[in-house]
């Protein structure tokens, strides 16, 4: 998305955090900016996904005895009032955690994808493809040593029907990433590798806006493929980067 807006306004206006004057601003706005009115679908798309996802949980036996018997321990020698509160508030306060941490992968994975997606569209712009263009895979692996804290690997796959055609440095979720960029027939493949964090990316496909994609994680290293290439395409080139990088 290249509206400003889309990036910033949109999400405290879709929270209700706008002022009256601000608010009625970004409404006129709206009206004719494609990207912020994209960016606003998603939201609500994603809200309401969430409510209907079913994220409720019941206690398991097992952790309504600890919880009985930590109230116990911290109410021993005092008198009880509202006993039922007592137990009812904890045991809400962690079915609202466990719904939060249920929700908050989904969340998580959703606005990824989004972004991914919008740094796939930028990159097909004029002069944004590549920062170095080369289909020697020992002249783009080097390139990357000193301006990332990994080193991404890096191989040409031009025998199999997928040329190298070069890498860029990108940020993802706030982080730098390398971007290894791809031929197949007339389309472009950007493969995005980061070192996995704390929240393992799922591995699995999807579609969206007429591009496709596939993630996964192998090591310590998470890898997404994002084209408008088809889903065979995506997953040929994944199984080839498993294969000559050693992965199950």
């Amino acid at each position: 998305m290249s509206c400003e807006f889309a990036h910033t306004t949109v999400h405290g206006y879709f929270d209700g955090e706008l002022d009256a004057v601000r608010a009625d601003e970004f409404q006129r706005h709206l009206k004719t900016c494609a990207d912020c009115q994209l960016s606003l679908s998603q939201l609500n798309s994603l809200r309401t996904r969430l409510r209907q996802a079913g994220l409720q949980e019941r206690a398991s036996a097992k952790l309504e005895k600890r919880i009985h018997q930590e109230l116990k321990l911290r109410t021993a020698g005092r008198t009880s009032w509202l006993p039922a509160a007592r137990f009812w508030v904890p045991a809400f306060a962690v079915l609202v955690l466990a719904a939060f941490f249920f929700a908050w992968p989904r969340a998580g994975s959703e606005r990824l994808t989004a972004e991914l997606i919008d740094a796939h569209v930028r990159s097909l712009q004029p002069g944004h493809l590549t920062d170095v263009q080369s289909t020697d895979q020992h002249t783009v692996k080097p390139w990357f040593d000193g301006k990332l804290d990994f080193i991404p690997p890096v191989t040409d796959y031009s025998a199999q029907g997928f040329p190298l055609i070069g890498g860029r440095l990108d940020v993802v979720d706030s982080h730098n990433v390398a971007a290894l960029v791809y031929g197949r027939r007339k389309h472009i493949i950007n493969l995005f590798v980061w070192p996995a964090r704390n929240h393992a990316l799922a591995e699995n496909s999807g579609s969206r806006d007429g591009y496709n994609w596939t993630v996964w994680q192998a090591g310590d290293m998470d890898y997404v493929l994002i084209s408008d290439a088809s889903h065979n395409d995506l997953r040929e080139l994944r199984d080839l980067i498993r294969t000559i990088n050693h992965e199950p």
